[in-house]
């Protein structure tokens, strides 16, 4: 038998169980998706998947970019830009409303992503958006994902 028959016989399993590692992945990102609002975690995502957390948060950011806390807040904070588009909602329901249960953590958050304070978000986002279609203004406000908002450019005195 010759090395290559050994790595072709070797080869399909691993393709196959990253396969299978990929349809799991997909599956955590869609329940992320549709129960952003639920106190979802790690641990109780990687156990529905039956992998270990560590396993779960290293192949989600190999597959998605990020690890899975970081997609859930990201999903949060485009829900919020929304509701927070609409104006009938204060910072504080805005919040709740989509999962966080901490303000003050939803608050930094969302100023990493969107580079401003919900609140100063909150009153510029009419203005902004203002007769613009939903569907359109969803894409000109979405967040910056997998990384920082810009920085502002340094001031030379």
């Amino acid at each position: 038998m010759g090395r290559g028959t050994i790595s072709r016989v070797t080869s399909r399993p691993a393709s196959a169980q990253r396969l299978q590692d990929l349809a799991r992945l997909r599956r955590v990102r869609d329940r992320i998706d549709r129960e952003y609002r639920q106190p979802l975690d790690v641990q109780a995502l990687a156990r529905d998947v039956h992998m270990s957390a560590g396993h779960l948060s290293r192949e989600f950011r190999l597959a998605f970019g990020e690890p899975p806390y970081s997609y859930l807040m990201t999903r949060r904070i485009e829900r919020a830009m929304a509701l927070l588009r609409r104006g009938d909602l204060g910072v504080t329901e805005v919040c709740f409303a989509v999962g966080c249960s901490s303000l003050g953590t939803f608050s930094t958050r969302f100023t990493e992503l969107v580079g401003v304070p919900p609140s100063v978000y909150r009153r510029r986002a009419a203005r902004t958006t203002e007769g613009m279609p939903p569907c359109l203004a969803k894409q000109v406000t979405r967040p910056i994902r997998n990384r920082e908002a810009p920085a502002a450019e340094p001031q030379l005195a």
